[in-house]
């Protein structure tokens, strides 16, 4: 009984320590966090869908979420994000 409780409990926190490795950077959640509540709702807690979310609707985005999206690549914070 043991053993099972601990691998449940390493289970879970590989699952939550993955998952908070998908959501990005604390700095990039705190810029673009709001942008996908306002645009993106229905699409939480699905990263993937919350990502396409965000980039089919980058013309609507707050300037710092759009520099996250735009961050190491050549465009610039007015086009479109890189595909």
């Amino acid at each position: 009984m043991t053993k099972l409780l601990v691998s449940a409990a390493l289970a879970w926190t590989l699952a939550s320590t993955l998952a908070g490795l998908a959501q990005g950077t604390p700095e990039q959640r705190a810029a673009c966090t709001g942008d996908a509540f306002r645009l993106c709702a229905a699409e939480i807690p699905d990263i993937s869908r919350i990502t396409a979310c965000m980039k089919s609707n980058f013309s609507r985005l707050s300037p710092a979420c759009k520099a996250v999206f735009m961050k190491g690549s050549d465009h610039d914070a007015d086009s479109q994000p890189p595909q």
